[in-house]
């Protein structure tokens, strides 16, 4: 079984702080795009004791901004700050053959082609190229960066068996 396990809730976004008198709240989605985030319901935020459906939401300016039910000050949005707002891994799209959603990659072990065990994936970012994978063999050990371009370097990736396994030989890792 790959590392997020299909009964996990998926994270896509956090919330960032109180926004205006009456009790929004500005978010930070992880979906792309950006906006999709207002396309899930109901939402399962890390204060909250049931899921929540979002009352009313917007984009201001460069910000996104939603309204949850009962929150109508700033000081009731204050004890939603830095929670993580995530949904049931069953709401999101299914995926194309050979199309991964980050938060999969996430804990796969990472091997080259001549079986070397270079760490785990701790993170993916992307950089405007093409993504990249944080891969390191423990929290103490400095990351090495390997891009997620399939066909250059990486050979392979089994999400069922938590494996991706790259062209990166074992004398490029960051040490």
């Amino acid at each position: 079984m790959s590392p997020a396990s299909t009964e996990n809730p998926v994270v896509v976004g956090r919330i960032l702080g109180p926004w205006g008198v009456q009790g929004w709240l500005q978010i930070y989605s992880y979906t792309v795009p950006r906006e999709g985030i207002f396309g899930y319901a109901p939402w399962l935020i890390g204060g909250a004791d049931a899921p929540v459906d979002v009352v009313n939401h917007k984009v201001s300016g460069k910000r996104l901004v939603v309204q949850l039910p009962g929150v109508n000050s700033p000081e009731e949005a204050a004890r939603w700050v830095d929670q993580d707002i995530a949904v049931e891994r069953r709401q999101l799209p299914a995926l194309e053959q050979g199309e991964f959603y980050w938060h999969d990659l996430i804990g796969c072990s990472v091997i080259n082609r001549d079986h070397d065990t270079l760490g785990v994936v701790r993170t993916v970012f992307a950089t405007g190229a093409n993504d990249v994978l944080e891969v390191a063999p423990d929290a103490a050990q400095k990351p090495t960066l390997i891009p997620f371009v399939m066909g250059v370097y990486i050979d392979s990736v089994d999400i069922e068996a938590g494996l991706i396994v790259v062209d990166w030989p074992i004398d490029w890792l960051e040490r």
